[in-house]
């Protein structure tokens, strides 16, 4: 997934998520940020949100049921992988993954899961606190391997 999968993505959806959360077009536009005008240009798909948007939706509507639905259960998660390439550094507590992950591989006390929606990895260690994430999985087999060793 990249960047403009993700627009792509939730661009169709603005309308869907707006609706959900029972906010009109006017209240919409002013939580993201635009104008009115956008919205409704974006919503009956004559523009696409842009990627600074699609953040903004992502952040502020987090919870939405919608973009669980499209991204699983860690849209910020999906949104930090794809801007940064990859997560490579602890950060912080995870539920565990028993939902919206495949684990692939474990090692030592880390554990390589795959998330079933979006199809990123990350690292989770025995605490369920996330070490790293990323779309490349051998890149993410050799951050655990890494991450074993030093836990040795």
């Amino acid at each position: 997934m990249d960047k403009q999968e993700l627009i792509d993505l939730l661009s169709s959806k603005m309308k869907l998520i707006r609706t959900e959360k029972g906010y009109t077009q006017d209240k919409m536009a002013e939580v993201l940020g635009i104008s009115k005008k956008t919205l409704v240009q974006i919503e009956k798909g004559r523009t696409q949100a842009s990627w600074t948007q699609v953040v903004a939706l992502c952040a502020l509507f987090r919870d939405s049921e919608i973009i669980e639905s499209l991204l699983g259960d860690t849209p910020l998660e999906v949104i930090e992988t794809v801007a940064h390439e990859e997560i490579d550094v602890p950060k912080g507590k995870t539920l565990g993954g028993k939902v919206w992950w495949k684990e692939i591989k474990r090692m030592g006390p880390f554990r390589l899961q795959q998330n079933i929606i979006s199809k990123h990895y990350r690292i989770l260690d025995e605490y369920n606190d996330r070490w790293y994430s990323s779309f490349d999985k051998e890149e993410a087999l050799k951050r655990l391997e890494e991450l074993a060793k030093g836990a040795m």
